[in-house]
């Protein structure tokens, strides 16, 4: 039987609700998710060609923590990043910041969000003009979970194998060894001191929300400083495309995705996650269903907050000196014009099938054609329906 979140959240959210308050972000995540492909959201009527037969297709809620939605959309994405590829290496770079301030995070996330990029992003910059001369480009991507959903607040960035570096003479392209891109415990020392020191500041100025001061700023600050933070580089092992699937894995998601639910009890969740500090080894975790929803809910973000970035060369502030790169790389200094994806073709190639999925199930001759649309579906008109049969062969789009 296959699980899913919205499943879990039917089953408990009113008793959660009993003992847990909801933001108002977690709040219309909930709603969205337990809304998702049903008759609330309304959605189309479609006809056979042929032989005239009817269905509904109900309508995806298309917010951006559910875990049904977001695979066009995704596809989509990865497909605009095409634009700013260059013929080179790209390097995985990962900044994670001490799990002591996890606490402070919960209820200072926009502040601490924005500080964390932005502390990351510029000392790249400054890496890049230190390190290859001149301006790098860049992509991140914002993690807040782990494997078992607890907060692990992360960057993934892809960046330049390489720099632009302007002369007298025009600009040219300086390459970064593929062993070697910056000086990784430097570039970690030096995040830890610019996060905690900026940290400190927003703190002495009374910006930081301490629950009533029940966290300890100074005591974090303390602890974080000795501690040796995590920044990863990894070298090239794979194309720039490989890397940019991996960042747009949960782009449109977050946490889990229902595939990893293995069952749901009375009250617990079951669900499988990988071990990485047992090689990755593949294992199985149970919780309590208030504990998964408090996970999973912890990680929706603040309204309006863009979880991908794009730095330096990646920029669209930066078309130009793309160009620039593109021809110092022997490329056309115009950028590639980018076709926008089109859900047919799109799902043909993740079904690896050429059956056009309009195809009538009824008759396998006609296709499917929208007819009419209609709004909410709910309260007694729902029941209505139900009791006439009109939902009974309802099929899941992405609409």
């Amino acid at each position: 039987m296959q699980h899913d979140v919205a499943e879990i959240l039917r089953r408990h959210i009113s008793t959660y609700r009993r003992t847990h308050g909801l933001s108002y972000e977690q709040a219309k995540a909930v709603s969205a998710i337990l809304n998702c492909r049903t008759p609330a959201l309304g959605g189309v009527m479609k006809e056979c060609s042929v032989c005239k037969k009817w269905e509904f297709h109900f309508k995806a809620c298309k917010n951006r923590h559910c875990p049904q939605c977001g695979a066009f959309e995704k596809a989509q994405w990865l497909e605009a990043q095409k634009k700013w590829l260059l013929p080179i290496h790209y390097y995985h770079v990962v900044f994670t910041i001490d799990h002591v301030f996890n606490p402070l995070v919960r209820f200072n996330q926009q502040l601490l969000f924005k500080l964390f990029i932005d502390t990351a992003a510029q000392l790249l910059k400054e890496f890049g003009q230190t390190y290859l001369g001149g301006e790098i480009g860049f992509s991140m991507v914002l993690h807040t979970w782990g494997q078992t959903m607890q907060d692990h607040l992360h960057l993934h960035f892809i960046v330049t194998g390489g720099a632009l570096v302007a002369s007298p003479t025009g600009y040219r392209w300086q390459a970064a060894s593929r062993e070697f891109l910056f000086p990784v415990l430097l570039l970690s020392n030096q995040f830890r001191n610019r996060f905690c020191f900026a940290l400190a500041q927003r703190w002495a100025e009374g910006k930081l929300n301490t629950n009533d001061g029940a966290l300890d700023v100074p005591t974090m600050l303390q602890h974080a400083l000795s501690q040796n933070w995590e920044v990863y580089i990894q070298s090239p092992l794979y194309g720039p495309e490989k890397l940019i699937e991996y960042l747009g894995r949960y782009i449109f998601r977050i946490a889990i995705s229902n595939h990893r639910i293995v069952s749901v009890g009375k009250d617990t969740v079951t669900f499988k996650y990988r071990d990485n500090r047992d090689e990755g080894e593949e294992k199985l975790m149970t919780l309590h269903a208030h504990e998964f929803i408090r996970r999973f809910l912890a990680h929706v973000l603040p309204a309006g907050f863009v979880r991908i970035r794009h730095f330096g060369l990646h920029h669209s502030s930066c078309r130009t000196k793309l160009q620039h790169a593109r021809r110092a790389l022997g490329l056309p200094f115009q950028l590639p014009v980018i076709l926008k994806l089109k859900f047919l073709d799109w799902f043909q190639k993740i079904t690896q099938s050429d059956d056009d999925p309009r195809t009538c199930q009824f008759c396998g001759k006609g296709l499917m054609l929208p007819i009419r649309e209609f709004g909410p579906v709910f309260g007694w008109r729902l029941k209505v329906h139900a009791v006439l049969g009109l939902f009974s062969s309802w099929k899941l789009v992405f609409a």
